[in-house]
């Protein structure tokens, strides 16, 4: 399957995706699995945080606050039709 250039910063609300891999350094890649973000995990965006502030993103049934910059260190791939 082939790997995407694009980071979850890039995600429009409402849209879905699959987690291709998280490019971070090792303190932040632990953070980020400790609240479910991993590889071939479905993800939705469900809103942006004004003036460039934090992601809401659901992760499974959790839903999350994310940094942008820490979300721009998850790559991902469209979601695959169910």
């Amino acid at each position: 399957m082939p790997h995407s250039d694009r980071s979850l910063a890039h995600l429009v609300p409402g849209q879905e995706a699959r987690i291709v891999a998280i490019n971070a350094e090792e303190a932040l890649h632990h953070r980020l699995t400790a609240m479910g973000f991993r590889a071939g995990r479905a993800l939705q965006l469900i809103r942006r945080g004004a003036f460039r502030g934090p992601l809401h993103v659901r992760v499974g049934s959790t839903d999350v606050i994310i940094r942008r910059r820490d979300a721009q260190s998850i790559e991902i791939a469209a979601a695959q039709p169910a």
